[in-house]
């Protein structure tokens, strides 16, 4: 296999000159995290119209690629969301629709419901579909999962 010589001066002066255009470089801080959003916004705003924006032929697309898996990297290391456990989930959707114990009678009695939120009773299969379809989510979010809590 042939070594490839790269002129490392002349990437360096292009890749400064390159950040101190677009503002981005490496992603290491909210503030850059922040400004590559930023970038990504302004070129998917630029290019909305464009039939070719979602294509790899796209002027900008490597970036957009290089950008958005950047992005994804920092927020998954340092924005990581806890998964939660089924009775975490159904007390949040009770809290955001305003309800009661009683106002879920496809769960149950509010015996049962108050079981199931304090821990001592887990959904059934029956009660997992009714609150799936009654919120509109997947079943999954019902389910537990080892390590969720």
């Amino acid at each position: 296999m042939a070594a490839v010589i790269h002129d490392l001066a002349e990437i360096s002066r292009r890749y400064d000159e390159f950040r101190a255009a677009a503002g981005v470089g490496a992603i290491r801080t909210e503030a850059d995290c922040e400004r590559a959003l930023g970038l990504i916004e302004a070129i998917l705003d630029q290019t909305r119209d464009t039939p070719a924006r979602e294509e790899a032929t796209h002027v900008l697309a490597d970036l957009l690629d290089l950008l958005s898996a950047a992005v994804h990297e920092y927020e998954a290391k340092h924005h990581a969301i806890a998964a939660s456990s089924p009775r975490d989930v159904l007390r949040f959707l009770m809290d955001q629709h305003s309800l009661t114990q009683s106002d879920l009678p496809e769960v149950g009695g509010q015996s049962a419901i108050s079981e199931i939120l304090a821990g001592r009773r887990t959904l059934n299969a029956r009660q997992i579909a009714a609150l799936s379809k009654r919120f509109s989510i997947s079943a999954d979010a019902f389910i537990e999962h080892p390590g969720a809590e």
